[in-house]
């Protein structure tokens, strides 16, 4: 059981890097009807993989791996739930960006996003993806006990 909970786990995590990915290669093309649509749809996904992470990852920490306390005396989780924090909340102004598009999209007009407004998405969705691929370091180093301040 705890191998499938690790496995689900990893397939929302890559989820999420595969929707920013997605949602980073789209604005770089002109933005269409059908564009913004896809960004929108992977901007949920998204979102739903990031609390697929939390509640299964809340299960590993307390029922299927090493335990709380490790996890709570271990530097690398620590910091691995800052990063996840901080990719949450830089992760609303995309999101925020891509609701505010629902009025335009159902009058059937492109959404308007000029140039500094795209290159400000996609500098967050780069930071986003940096931060996300230092979490993957953070949790190797946790899992092989690396940082770990217990008794």
């Amino acid at each position: 059981m705890a191998a499938l909970i690790a496995f689900l786990h990893h397939i929302a995590f890559l989820a999420i890097m595969l929707t920013l990915a997605f949602e980073m290669l789209l604005l770089k093309q002109p933005l269409t009807l059908a564009t913004a649509k896809k960004i929108q749809r992977y901007d949920a996904i998204y979102g739903v993989a990031a609390g697929l992470i939390l509640i299964i990852g809340s299960l590993r920490v307390m029922y299927f791996e090493k335990g709380a306390d490790y996890y709570m005396h271990s530097a690398p989780f620590i910091i691995k739930m800052a990063l996840f924090i901080v990719v949450g909340l830089i992760s609303i102004h995309p999101t925020m960006t891509f609701l505010k598009w629902n009025k335009s999209l159902k009058q059937g007009v492109v959404p308007e996003l000029t140039d500094a407004q795209n290159r400000k998405l996609r500098g967050i969705i780069h930071a986003e993806l940096m931060l996300l691929g230092a979490m993957i370091l953070c949790a190797a180093m946790a899992a092989k006990g690396i940082g770990y301040f217990g008794n």
